[in-house]
């Protein structure tokens, strides 16, 4: 039998199987090696391409699309099904959400365009509806305090045209609706078409009696009234807050967290709430 290619002739059998075992372990080796290699660009593929998906989110909802107006309706359902999952079902009448026997009432000034109002709306609100305004415990009254809205003109044609929407027992539809959809601050949002877009998308509401009723002198009157305690208060920004038992005196409040319902609870507790 003629010497294995590479093998010297004068090598024992035995040595000769040993320098096969060793060059079949060297190849191996060489395969595991390359094996893993494959593993890794593929690893490094997967990464990569999971990175380029984050980075789309990312842009998708936060850096492609600075402001909070919904562009499709798609996100317009969406919008209105978050909203009717916080307060549907809890009796509204004008401005007030929740039971109008509740032990405890709180005053809430906000400015519509209010970007803290919106933190505070998409932040602990939800959780002290669900908790006490649901369980009829607290009754949440809304009214008006201009603040990041820079033209009077505005301020006043947007908080009529949620208090308008109270007519039919709607106003905090409207109102959940522009914070969760505010626009971007000092952009010139605020438009005959968003508020006409606004109304179009509260479940019920009727557009030709809200158109009418904005034109009530009674809701102008209630923002001179609401000026008023902003002044007699010191009020110095948005929100701010009155609380205490339905009927009484109601106190100052001053939240420690406008994300977390932790000092709001503690108050509503203390009232009985």
């Amino acid at each position: 039998m003629a010497p294995v290619s590479g093998t010297d002739p004068d090598l024992t059998r035995k040595e000769r199987r040993e320098q096969a075992r060793a060059e079949r372990r060297a190849f191996e080796a060489s395969a595991a090696q390359q094996a893993r290699r494959k593993r890794l660009y593929q690893l490094g593929g997967v990464i990569g391409a999971v990175v380029v998906v984050i980075l789309v989110i990312v842009l998708a909802t936060s850096g492609g699309k600075k402001e909070g107006i919904p562009q499709t309706k798609h996100e317009k359902n969406a919008t209105v099904a978050l909203v009717q999952s916080s307060i549907g079902g809890i009796p509204q009448s004008g401005n007030v959400l929740g039971n109008p026997n509740a032990p405890v009432t709180m005053q809430y000034f906000g400015d519509l365009e209010c970007p803290i109002c919106r933190e505070f709306t998409l932040g602990a609100l939800p959780k002290i509806i669900q908790k006490y305004v649901r369980a009829g415990k607290l009754k949440i009254e809304y009214h008006s305090m201009e603040t990041a809205t820079h033209e009077k003109e505005t301020f006043h044609l947007q908080q009529v045209a949620a208090l308008a929407a109270g007519k039919q027992n709607l106003a905090w539809n409207y109102i959940e609706l522009f914070y969760h959809e505010q626009g971007q601050e000092d952009s010139g949002y605020v438009t005959e078409s968003y508020l006409q877009g606004l109304a179009q998308q509260v479940p019920g509401l009727n557009l030709t009696a809200w158109s009418a009723a904005r034109n009530d002198p009674e809701l102008a009157e209630a923002l001179t009234r609401d000026e008023q305690t902003v002044t007699q208060q010191g009020f110095e920004g948005t929100p701010s807050f009155l609380i205490g038992k339905s009927g009484g005196h109601l106190e100052k409040f001053t939240a420690t967290s406008y994300e977390e319902p932790g000092s709001f609870e503690e108050a509503i507790n203390k009232l009985g709430g």
